[in-house]
């Protein structure tokens, strides 16, 4: 017996493996160290960067990845990723071979610089990326090299942890405000790229679009109290410590974000700029409803095989989805989760004390409510940039209709990518008429998005009108592709005109009398010119005839009678 203990006391303890900590970041080190970023729009990026600027940081956006890119994350990467993996950690480790190249020293490049990334522990590849970026770097000979995280599951609550990455009222505000506007400028290019008069005039007005507003997130001078009440405040010694301070310094700052006399003026301005674009709306073009994982339906470039300049090249107009969608889901999945965690500490909660039954209820209304309010303070923040710049953009779905559509065929406490939105954006866009072809965009082997396609193809045989196509993309496989998108783009285009001349032939004008009204009235070729979507209805060309036809109809051209 007492060897046997002996034996025992011999066995070596068992060592649990922990995540390599990284140096962090330090406040010390901000004028010294340069964040990095990238993987979304060059308007996000832009904005995001203007925000990071103007609140005292050095900061980079990557180039845009490319194939070169790819070979070189696959090259430093585990074998099986996703796309966004290798084309995001390729984009970096090619910026920090460019550092070395122009006579930085690797320990130099790993003191100066870090890398920004969202980070999830979700049920697919996509909880491994900061894995993979970490041995990727370790492979090509930047080990210790620093990646921070915002983390998917905290949602607009997210932060790195790190003192040296504070996240200020004036760093949330701006980096709303960046997300928000970044969405829709994003959507405003797109809806008015495939109708431009001039060919290239768009893009033009929407770069200095963007510099307009990078301008004003980087340098418009922060609100402080105390600046405004002047002398008031400086006999009080200790007034910034005062609670009472604080609280009236930070609703002075959100509403100056939000609704400040600068943000309106530079919105203004925009609105402005934007009126220079002419458009031709009766060009009949398929309305592509974009949605698919994350990543590979937002970022431009090889990631998703170029495919946006492809479509518009091939003569569609695309509804991309905003980040704000996004960011919408993340707050009504934390309400959704909150309810169930509700119901089951209820089960438990001793319902004999009635002090503790209304003590439980006050905390779960408390959370629900700061929920709710930060979806009803960011919805109409989103609005309110909409009807600034002309409400040419489209508005937010609501997430309780897709939850409310999607979850007899996909739960909506299903976790994982885009979880339930997939499947939510297909029926919303199919039955509300407001689409021609819903593609969705993924990697290869995508977890989540394969199990909503699954979904979708089932729906097909539901929706007769559905039309629906998954691609998926790598770094190889683009001509299959995009042939694939040609066949699905062509069934578009024949019921987009079929819904075209349906419209004319019940406008009960000719065609000729129509476009010859709207040239007649300049105001129809305003990039801001509004005009109502009639329901069940897609197309551009469509609306507009109804549209002219109606205003004919109430204001009819005076006859000019020949006095030969």
């Amino acid at each position: 017996m007492g060897e046997r203990v002996a034996e025992l006391r011999e066995v070596p303890a068992v060592l649990h493996f922990h995540r390599p900590a990284d140096r962090p970041f330090l406040a010390s080190e901000k004028e010294n160290t340069t964040i990095l970023f990238g993987g979304l729009t060059w308007k996000h990026e832009r904005f995001i960067r203007a925000v990071l600027q103007g609140c005292g940081y050095r900061c980079e956006t990557l180039p845009p990845s490319d194939m070169e890119c790819y070979q070189l994350g696959r090259e430093h990467c585990n074998t099986g990723q996703c796309n966004p993996s290798y084309f995001t950690v390729g984009s970096l480790l090619r910026h920090l071979k460019n550092l070395q190249a122009q006579g930085l020293s690797r320990q130099t490049i790993i003191d100066s610089y870090l890398f920004i990334t969202a980070g999830s522990c979700g049920p697919c590849r996509f909880g491994m990326y900061e894995s993979e970026f970490r041995l990727a770097l370790q492979n090509a000979g930047f080990a210790g090299f620093r990646v921070l995280l915002f983390e998917q599951d905290h949602g607009l609550h997210a932060t790195t942890g790190e003192p040296g990455l504070k996240f200020t009222v004036d760093f949330g505000m701006g980096g709303l405000n960046a997300v928000i506007l970044g969405d829709v400028v994003n959507d405003i290019a797109y809806r008015l790229r495939p109708y431009e008069l001039q060919p290239g005039k768009t893009n033009e007005v929407v770069e200095r679009v963007v510099e307009r507003i990078s301008s004003f997130l980087k340098d418009t001078p922060r609100f402080e109290l105390a600046e405004r009440l002047g002398g008031m405040l400086r006999e009080i010694a200790d007034y910034r410590s005062a609670k009472y301070y604080k609280v009236a310094n930070t609703i002075g700052k959100v509403h100056d974000h939000l609704r400040g006399p600068a943000y309106r003026r530079v919105l203004r301005e925009c609105s402005e700029e934007l009126q220079h674009v002419e458009l031709d709306r009766f060009r009949v073009k398929p309305v592509v409803k974009i949605i698919g994982e994350f990543w590979a339906q937002l970022t431009e470039g090889a990631g998703n095989y170029n495919l946006f300049a492809f479509l518009e090249h091939e003569g569609a107009e695309l509804l991309v989805d905003p980040i704000s969608t996004w960011v919408m889901y993340l707050l009504y999945q934390a309400k959704q989760r909150l309810a169930v965690q509700s119901r089951l500490e209820r089960m438990h909660n001793d319902r004999r004390r009635l002090l503790s039954e209304l003590h439980f209820d006050w905390q779960l209304h408390r959370k629900l409510l700061l929920f709710s309010l930060g979806e009803n303070i960011y919805r109409a923040h989103y609005r309110a940039a909409l009807r600034a710049l002309g409400h040419v953009a489209t508005d937010l779905v609501s997430q309780e209709e897709l939850a409310r559509l999607a979850h007899p065929h996909y739960n909506q406490m299903a976790r994982g990518g885009e979880g339930h939105l997939e499947v939510g954006k297909s029926l919303y866009y199919t039955r509300s008429g407001l689409c021609h072809l819903v593609l969705a965009i993924k990697p290869f082997g995508c977890l989540p998005s394969t199990q909503s396609d699954a979904v979708q193809w089932a729906l097909i045989n539901q929706c007769k009108n559905m039309s629906f196509l998954s691609i998926e993309t790598s770094g190889e496989g683009e001509i299959d592709a995009l042939s694939r998108v040609q066949l699905a783009l062509a069934d578009a285009r024949a019921k987009a005109r079929e819904e075209f001349e349906r419209c004319v032939e019940t406008t009960g004008f000719p065609l000729d009398s129509i476009k010859d009204y709207a040239a007649s009235h300049p105001e129809f070729r305003n990039a801001l010119y509004s005009f109502p979507k009639h329901p069940g209805v897609a197309g551009m060309a469509a609306n507009f005839v109804l549209h002219v036809s109606e205003v004919m109809r109430r204001r009819p051209l005076p006859i000019i009678r020949s006095t030969a």
